[in-house]
């Protein structure tokens, strides 16, 4: 019997090995959503951030003009690059600010496709868990919201990354805000586990185009400016695997920088609704191409060795085109 009870013994150890490991590695997967392309092999998407206001601070406009370009482009999807409800994103999977700002907002025919979200600032700010409920999607079967996931395109593939948790600030001197961290602590093992997943996802790819998105820039001209956590442990890994893009918002304005290293572009698109802050950092430097302290938004166009960047104010004109031939590395200003 003693003998009996010893080998049970290992053999649960054993089971539990394989448990741990078998979780650790799943636990380093993000999940991925395949979206495929046009028939043609093309891919054309919206990427906006910092908008839901109920449709004040412009929200509406800038609305009616991402009607008009995504009927223009045929888009595939969204791109939503945070603060995605302000202020203190939604109080619960009833919150009728998820419908007044988003639903009731977005009305357009060309605007019926899958909005891939991630979480800002100040969705943390309110209670987390409802944003990325999958109740939101019987309410409005488009929305697409977590921490961090991939969006497979087939030419390109995007990562999707909650970058918040990131800014040590929220979590030291949140001054009378209070931040919905569930799920998130203890934050150091949460951070390494998302630079994890995403450098196992980089490494993985395949894809032509590689974009990373998130809330937080990496570098900024605007009001908040670069990033330093993000400089040092995602900057690396985006050079390292020969990331295309990194996409995001928080500063309220548009902006196109070149990575003075790499190929890699920082595409800033915070500019849904409230913007006009006047407060620039650096503008004139040689790294950045392009700043305009409005609302607006951005599309981005791809073939298997082409993309096309357009940035366009409320108003719906271009204010900035930048090309790339994926196969010469050449951009055209």
């Amino acid at each position: 019997m003693a003998k009996f009870s010893k080998n049970s013994m290992v053999l649960c150890f054993l089971v539990a090995i394989v448990f741990v490991i078998s979780s650790a590695s799943a636990s380093t997967r993000l999940k991925k959503f395949d979206h495929p392309t046009k028939g043609d092999g093309t891919l054309n998407f919206l990427v906006i951030g910092d908008w839901g206001r109920r449709g004040t601070y412009n929200q509406s406009h800038v609305a009616r003009q991402m009607e008009r370009v995504g009927e223009k482009l045929d888009i595939d999807f969204v791109l939503s690059t945070g603060d995605n409800f302000y202020d203190n994103g939604l109080t619960g999977i009833h919150d009728s600010n998820f419908v007044e700002s988003f639903t009731n907002i977005y009305t357009a025919k060309s605007l019926q496709k899958q909005w891939y979200s991630v979480l800002g600032n100040h969705d943390y700010r309110g209670d987390v868990e409802a944003q990325l409920s999958p109740y939101l999607r019987k309410i409005d079967s488009r929305w697409v919201c977590l921490r961090s996931f991939v969006v497979n395109a087939e030419i390109a593939e995007i990562f999707m990354v909650d970058t918040t948790p990131f800014e040590e600030k929220y979590f030291t001197t949140p001054k009378d805000h209070i931040y919905d961290w569930r799920g998130v602590l203890p934050r150091q093992a949460y951070m390494a586990n998302v630079l994890k997943e995403l450098e196992k996802a980089l490494s993985e790819s395949t894809a032509k185009w590689k974009i990373v998105l998130g809330h937080h820039a990496i570098r900024s001209a605007g009001h908040h400016g670069d990033t330093q956590i993000l400089v040092d442990r995602f900057l690396p890994i985006l050079r390292k695997y020969d990331v295309d893009f990194y996409m995001n918002g928080h500063d309220h304005c548009l902006e196109h920088i070149s990575d003075t290293e790499s190929p890699l572009q920082f595409l800033v698109s915070g500019a849904g609704s409230k913007a006009w802050r006047g407060d620039t950092k650096g503008i004139n430097r040689d790294d950045v191409h392009f700043f305009h302290d409005g609302q607006g938004f951005m599309s981005v166009e791809l073939t298997p060795t082409e993309a096309e960047i357009k940035y366009y104010d409320v108003f719906g004109s271009v204010r900035h085109r930048w090309n790339r031939s994926k196969l010469l590395l050449h951009s055209a200003m």
